[in-house]
């Protein structure tokens, strides 16, 4: 019998040694790679074809939405099960309208995730104890949506749109305090460009303000602290 391939794209090496004794202790997995940000786990995944790839949200450069959206975009057939520290409704759909296969909190238990594992190489999609096709995955996540109450919106299924790599760019520019006028001359485009993907970024995240969509990136951990500062 074949043994799962996992590529492991975490930065914090106690974790990654932490996942890497669990997944050794299977007889069933092996692990064919470690990443310590989003940009190194984009080229592993792409390179090491792995079955699975256990992805953290929150990574150094590009963050784990950002790789797993890339990886469906470049057709990479790696299923991805995302792990965060920042549990909440709002980023389990976040996580699966990028491409991700499962989403756990870090503080997942072991026998749990080691289930997840095998659960997502034979095809199927896992919320918390739930297991879904890819169907139900989908009507999950349209259930998601449309469960959003918010009064500003007017296409639910707007919400949770994934963010184009330019609009997550532009968020990390805007946690770090810069106007639209800076971060177009830092871009190299217009100020009216500008304007137009920070439209698109409130609408869909559904804040107010560039401040709101700001504290959103950081409390998902979209953006990390230490590289919001200019």
């Amino acid at each position: 019998m074949d043994k799962i391939k996992v590529l492991i794209v975490d930065d914090h090496p106690l974790f990654r040694q932490g996942l890497r004794d669990l997944l050794r202790a299977e007889p069933d997995l092996t692990i064919v790679g470690e990443g310590a940000d989003g940009n190194e786990g984009l080229k592993l995944a792409a390179s090491l074809s792995p079955d699975i790839v256990l992805m953290d949200i929150n990574l150094p450069g590009m963050n784990g939405l950002q790789v797993t959206r890339q990886l469906r975009t470049e057709r990479v057939k790696s299923a991805v099960i995302m792990l965060t520290a920042y549990d909440d409704s709002e980023q389990a759909l976040h996580a699966f309208r990028a491409g991700g296969a499962a989403y756990c909190p870090k503080d997942v238990e072991p026998h749990k995730l080691m289930e997840v594992i095998r659960h997502v190489s034979k095809g199927h999609y896992v919320v918390g104890d739930q297991l879904f096709d890819r169907e139900g995955i989908e009507a999950w996540m349209e259930k998601g949506v449309t469960q959003v109450n918010r009064p500003y919106v007017q296409d639910a299924q707007e919400l949770f749109s994934p963010l184009s790599p330019r609009e997550m760019q532009i968020l990390q520019y805007v946690t770090r305090g810069l106007s639209n006028k800076e971060i177009a001359f830092a871009l190299g485009i217009s100020h009216q460009t500008v304007k137009n993907h920070m439209t698109a970024i409130l609408h869909k995240l559904d804040v107010e303000d560039r401040t709101q969509a700001a504290v959103y990136a950081l409390r998902h951990g979209w953006v990390r602290l230490q590289d919001s500062k200019a």
